[in-house]
């Protein structure tokens, strides 16, 4: 699987040129993302699918907030898989989520 890189061009252009709103909106997603991770790392390991479900539905949105739109598809899949308890993409998810932590830490 190759991961994508995650970008802020979707942000800019909701930003649309305002760089105050950019940085709030950037402040957002790296305040909530690291808990949103941790809980789906504990839910994974307790094999909550169905709490796992529902955190992969809240990350989802930041993968397309970040322009991670092959992330998004995956995730969209991951979460139906869970809900009938499989959690077969686990790993492919994480080096998602390992990826956008990287990203989001950098910048």
């Amino acid at each position: 699987m190759i991961v994508e890189q995650p970008n802020l061009d979707y942000i800019k252009e909701l930003a649309g040129g305002d760089y105050s709103f950019e940085q709030k909106f950037l402040g957002i997603v790296k305040s909530e993302f690291p808990v949103e991770k941790q809980t789906y790392i504990d839910s994974i390991k307790k094999k909550d699918y169905n709490a796992t479900a529902e955190i992969v539905h809240k990350l989802k949105h930041k993968f397309n907030i970040l322009g991670l739109h092959n992330g998004y598809r995956l995730a969209v899949r991951f979460e139906e898989e869970l809900k009938f308890g499989n959690p077969n993409q686990k790993d492919d998810f994480m080096k998602i989520l390992d990826t956008i932590e990287n990203y989001i830490l950098n910048i």
